[in-house]
Formats: C-alpha cells, structure tokens, sequence
C-alpha cells in the first residue's frame, strides 16, 4: 500500500477515493440485493396486531381495563418483534443510500459496508424471531405436563421398549434438572418386571408441556430380539403420549382458579356427573395390603368412555386424586385435539391436502442395527443411538429440530390460511 501511495503521489488527490469507491459500491449492489424477503401476508398480519396494540394501549392509558391488558401482553412480542424488523430495514435502506451517494468518502463507505453486512445478518434472526411470534402459543404451553407411555405392536419387544423409553425421558428430564413423579408404572411379571405395560410420569417444570410436546406419537424400535435365534430384525411400536398436567380445583397454588376448571366452557372443565367412580381391590405385586384394602380407583367419563384406573398408592384418596389429574389432562387434551382439527382441516384446504401428523402417526425410529435415530418429520437423523436413548444431546437436537419444524409449518399453514381468506374475498367482492 506505501509503494502504491508513492506511485500516485501525482495523481488528483481523490483519485484514489473514487477508485476505492467504486470497488466497495460494487460489493454494496451485491449485498443490498441480498436483503431476505419476509411474506407480504405475515407482515400484513404482523402490522395489525401491532395496530391493535397501539390502539389497546392508548385506551388503557385513559382508562384501565383487566382484559384490555392482558390482550396486550399477548400482543406485545409481535409488536416487539415488528419494531426490530423494521428497524433493522429502515438502516438497511440508509445504508444503502450512504454506500449509493457519490459524496460519501471511503472511510465512511467502508463503515457503512461492513455495518450493512452486519445488519443484513441480524434480519435473517430477526425474520425468524418475528415469524415465530406471530404463531399464537399453544395454550397448554405454560403448563406442566403428564407422559403417557403404552406399548403397542410387537408384544414384549414393544413392552421391554416402553421401559427404555421410560428410562430416556427420566436421564433427559434429570439432565435439565427438572422434578418429575412416577405416577404410574406396570410391568409384565411373565418378563422378569422388566417390560413396561403402561406408565405415566409426571413433569413438574412449568412449560414443559411446550418442550416435550414433540414426543407425542409412535415410536418405532428396529432390533434383533434377545429371543431371536435366526437373527432377524423384530420391528416394535410404542405409543407415547403428552398431556398437560392441569392443577386440582382447590389447589393452593391458586392455579386450578386461573385455568377456569369450573368453568363448563373451559377445557379444562370436567363434570362429575359425567365420571363414574367405582372402588375395588389392587392387582399384582405390591406386599400385605394389595388385596386386603379397597384403595385402587377407576375412573369412567361416560360421554367419551375414556378410563382411568389409579392403584400405585395404598391410600384410596390418593389414588383417587391421581385418577381425576390424570382424566383432566386426557379430557382437556381430547377437546384441544378437536378445536386443532377444525383448524388443520381449514388449513388443509388452503394447502391442497398437506396436513400436519397426528399423535397416532409414527413420528421416530429407532435402529440399533444401524446405530441411529431417524425423526420423520423433521428429517433428522442422529447417528448416536445409546446418546439419545440416555437422554443425552443427542435427544436435545432432535427435540429442537422438531420444534422447528412445527415453527415451519405453522407459518406455513398461516400464509395458506391468509391468502386463501384473501382470495375468497377477492371472489365475494
């Protein structure tokens, strides 16, 4: 650069601006055009929840109101997230200006290069950010929740499955450091009261619903059985299901009240009318007092027929209170199930047929053959099978991915859902 500087000693003294100019203005075009795009459907939803909110907000700055404060606290993530957005594009477009103005000096062009750059960077994370907060939150997503494990086909391959998978969720929740219950365990004595018949482990963490919620479906194992002799690979099936975990109306916490569980239009209502209680005697192993005591408690909604049998406990009311957490949180989750259906079939039609995956579907395969772990829906593949299954990182990435997956389709079914409304009323008019 001195040899250079020498050599141009004689030339016009902003020779060598406009030279450097030219050369950054050139890289400048090519990243100006880099600019991501963002759905002009997302942001014409984008901008009316935030004209909500300022509407909401000015009002209530006149005149409190409960209702009008809590809707702008659900809509304050989306303004933020449209606030930085558009921030973030309003400098993109000075920038630009700056590195486009013959004027400007190449010091200051460099300048604004690099922070173009920079900025052009933080809008993919700002586009993510603001995608993801216009997906209303799940309305289970605070709460803590149930895990239901249930083995399906493959008979006591499936069941000795169920315990490993038992074994995974309880290493991965211990490694968070969340608290967690075994409500409910059942083994198969005939396998040694290693094969797991029917579980529910109960996660205490507020939110974990929102984490674990990926889980829900079949989970299909690919192995040769101990049993084998020929050496041919079994396939099994567990069903795993995830509920929420909705607190007892009269709980201390008072957060029974704040779910409106005496609501009869909440979710969460559940009419004892509807529930048939019967008593009997507990069944298996379990020392002195199984048999002699009328301490285990079934449960039956008789409106959907879903039942729930409860004999862990040696105290009638315990198990009793177990019964209607457990009854709650499948209720609740039924009629959720239900209301998202509406949704999905609406969002279908919109998409031309693409639908989301449903509890029943297989949603992950476990290999031990191939040492790997395969997610259906996210595609994700991990080569670390024993990681996964003791509830290591490796569980943690598939996790996330599924979750972005969701985030993914979300959006899409939102800008389908969009333009379809917009077409029809295009058609209407």
């Amino acid at each position: 650069m001195l040899k250079l500087g020498r050599k141009c000693s004689k030339w016009p003294t902003n020779i060598f601006s406009q030279t450097v100019n030219v050369t950054l203005r050139s890289q400048s075009t090519s990243l100006s055009t880099a600019e991501p795009k963002f759905s002009p459907v997302l942001l014409q939803r984008a901008r009316a929840i935030a004209a909500e909110h300022a509407k909401l907000s000015d009002q209530n700055a006149k005149s409190y109101d409960t209702k009008a404060a809590k809707r702008i606290g659900e809509l304050t993530a989306v303004t933020n997230a449209l606030k930085d957005w558009d921030g973030a594009n309003s400098s993109i477009r000075e920038l630009n200006a700056l590195l486009h103005d013959p004027t400007t000096d190449a010091e200051l062009h460099s300048l604004a290069s690099t922070d173009l750059q920079s900025t052009l960077t933080s809008l993919d994370t700002l586009s993510s950010a603001l995608k993801t907060s216009l997906i209303p939150p799940h309305p289970f997503a605070s709460l803590p929740c149930l895990i239901e494990i249930h083995p399906g086909a493959g008979g006591s391959e499936a069941a000795l499955f169920a315990t490993e998978l038992l074994s995974m969720y309880q290493s991965f929740l211990i490694n968070r450091g969340w608290r967690t219950t075994l409500i409910k365990d059942e083994y198969d004595e005939a396998e040694g009261g290693r094969a797991l018949t029917d579980a529910i482990l109960e996660v205490h963490h507020p939110g974990s619903y929102d984490t674990l919620m990926t889980e829900a479906g079949v989970h299909r194992v690919q192995r040769v059985p101990a049993t084998e002799k020929k050496g041919r690979t079994h396939t099994s099936a567990v069903n795993v299901m995830v509920l929420p975990s909705i607190p007892s109306p009269n709980e201390e916490s008072g957060a029974g009240a704040a779910l409106d569980l005496n609501d009869p239009n909440s979710d969460y209502y559940v009419s004892a009318a509807d529930v048939r209680s019967e008593t009997m005697r507990a069944r298996g192993a379990g020392g002195q007092h199984v048999n002699t005591t009328d301490s285990a408690v079934r449960l039956t909604h008789v409106p959907t027929g879903i039942i729930v049998a409860m004999q862990e406990s040696r105290s009638q009311h315990k198990n009793r209170e177990k019964a209607w957490s457990v009854l709650r949180a499948r209720l609740a989750q039924r009629k959720r199930e239900e209301r998202e259906e509406e949704v999905r079939a609406v969002r279908r039609k919109a998409m031309g047929g693409v639908g989301r995956t449903d509890r029943g579907d297989k949603v992950r395969t476990y290999n031990f053959d191939q040492n790997r772990v395969s997610d259906h829906r996210s595609g994700t593949e991990v080569r670390d099978l024993g990681g996964v299954l003791a509830g290591g990182e490796g569980l943690e990435r598939i996790i996330a991915e599924v979750r972005a997956w969701m985030v993914e389709g979300e959006v899409a079914g939102m800008i389908a859902e969009d333009e379809m409304k917009e077409a029809e009323g295009k058609g209407n008019g």
